[in-house]
């Protein structure tokens, strides 16, 4: 039976109470501040043991089976928490954010209001060149003197864009119409609600290393300043066996067995029977991501890469 006076009993985190409404500064001008909180680390347990039934903490203190449903993708519990946050991030990267589609979003309307005057600056030491190993990515930042160029013509195009949309208010267009030249840059801003679950997908995703640098930096803010105060018991879990964890497939499994017991040509063989190397023409092997992260996983394990004299 369940105990009632416990399961009404609103959980009041202090740590969380203390930065209720306080914004954390993401980048030039965004932020993230709590809006309010539903659940704790409590809240996690009493919702699996109702599952479970009371007998389990006979076995199992809150902490340990918080990290028992975690280690086992038990998932349902930790949609009993629930945060509702207020953010300003640039538009691009809430392109990024608003495809996490498990959240209940309202956001600002530059139909309705006009649009917030600040847009997303970049320093010159922060101008970054494209990733030739990953596309979709970044890599080491530009020369300086380049970056100096840079941000003054970023300045620039965002002062006369801005001048533009006022100009066009003043002459009596539209809301709608008169933002639609206004840049990526620009803040947004949103109350962002979602559930405890969904948040750490959200937060695997987007402070993977590959996620981008700007919606990088709000998803450590998230996890760091708020999470972590809000439901630690959770959030340490979390880090260890999604965040920092490592994964391996069946191939990556067979592979790291045969390096670690010394046979470096069955573990070549492997990875070639598996068709895990890629093609080879004529010449050393081309990169490819699969065998980017196998080879980054046997680093972390201090293991040698069995073909590393044939990659390019």
């Amino acid at each position: 039976m369940v105990d009632q006076a416990a399961e009404l009993a609103r959980p009041t985190i202090l740590a969380l109470e203390r930065i209720l409404g306080v914004p954390f500064t993401v980048l030039n001008d965004g932020f993230v501040r709590v809006i309010d909180y539903m659940g704790s680390d409590e809240s996690i347990v009493q919702a699996a043991r109702v599952s479970y039934g009371q007998g389990t903490k006979r076995v199992q203190e809150d902490r340990g089976l918080i990290r028992y449903l975690m280690r086992h993708h038990h998932t349902t519990p930790f949609e009993m928490c629930e945060l509702k946050l207020h953010v300003r991030v640039p538009m691009d990267c809430w392109r990024q954010w608003i495809r996490h589609r498990t959240a209940n979003v309202n956001e600002y309307s530059t139909r309705y209001s006009v649009a917030i005057d600040s847009a997303q600056i970049t320093p010159p030491s922060e101008w970054r060149i494209q990733s030739e190993a990953n596309k979709q990515g970044s890599a080491n930042a530009l020369e300086h003197s380049v970056g100096i160029q840079l941000s003054s013509a970023e300045a620039d195009f965002q002062r006369a864009a801005r001048e533009l949309y006022e100009k066009r208010l003043a002459a009596g267009v539209a809301r709608e119409q008169a933002r639609k030249d206004l840049p990526l840059s620009t803040y947004t801003e949103a109350y962002w609600k979602v559930d405890l679950h969904n948040l750490f997908h959200f937060l695997e995703l987007r402070s993977d290393p590959y996620a981008q640098l700007e919606i990088r930096k709000y998803a450590e803010i998230i996890g760091d300043k708020i999470v972590s105060q809000w439901c630690p018991a959770a959030w340490s879990a979390f880090q260890d066996y999604r965040l920092q964890a490592v994964s391996l497939s069946r191939i990556e499994a067979n592979v790291i067995r045969n390096v670690a017991a010394g046979n470096m040509e069955a573990a070549l063989e492997t990875a070639r029977q598996e068709d895990f190397l890629g093609p080879q023409v004529g010449g050393p092997l081309k990169r490819n991501r699969e065998r980017d992260e196998l080879e980054a996983k046997l680093r972390n394990f201090g293991l040698p890469i069995p073909w590393a004299a044939i990659v390019k």
